[in-house]
């Protein structure tokens, strides 16, 4: 479900560190991380995430997250922006 949502979404933003950028600019709409990721690594966009009330969505693999941004490895954490 998720994967879809990030595959059909008009602008995303990929990596921890943009997407906690982003969370602390009030632009996304929803947040969308690996379970397969380090938890030390996504800690701080689910902490920005929470702070700026917006919805986290978890998925199962970096690999197929990655996939579903067009990009060759594997993703952490991908912002949906508005």
């Amino acid at each position: 479900m998720s994967y879809e949502k990030v595959a059909q979404a008009k602008q995303i933003i990929v990596g921890t560190k943009q997407t906690v950028r982003a969370l602390k600019g009030g632009k996304v709409r929803e947040v969308v991380i690996a379970e397969d990721a380090d938890e030390t690594i996504v800690r701080k966009v689910v902490e920005a995430a929470n702070a700026a009330h917006v919805p986290v969505c978890k998925v199962d693999s970096m690999k197929k997250l990655g996939k579903a941004c067009k990009i060759e490895v594997g993703a952490a954490a991908v912002a949906i922006i508005r």
